[in-house]
């Protein structure tokens, strides 16, 4: 989990400090919706990945709160599921609309 906390941070930073996508979003909003490559960067990933966070930071918490090993379980495996089946859809993936490449080579 401190893993993930620190990739959000690290995402956060990108999102609001260096992004030129994010720049650009923010300064015409109601165009960046009409631009599905906007959109996706400025709304889309963002939600998601931190309705990921917020799904496994809940899964500690309800685990935590389960009154047998079984429940503990069952809690974590469903929100850490939902969060990992979140991660993957927000991810842009190669040959998707708004895909990159998963290794960058020189």
């Amino acid at each position: 989990m401190m893993v993930l906390d620190i990739q959000m941070l690290v995402g956060l930073l990108l999102y609001l400090v260096l992004s030129p996508f994010t720049s650009q979003a923010l300064n015409d909003f109601g165009a960046a919706m009409r631009n599905p490559a906007l959109r996706y960067w400025a709304v889309e990933h963002v939600s998601l990945m931190l309705a990921a966070v917020v799904l496994v930071h809940a899964g500690r918490v309800l685990a935590r709160t389960a009154r047998t090993p079984q429940s503990q379980r069952t809690r974590r495996i469903v929100c850490y599921t939902l969060a990992t089946v979140a991660m993957m859809a927000a991810t842009p993936w190669p040959g998707m609309a708004n895909g990159r490449p998963l290794f960058r080579l020189p």
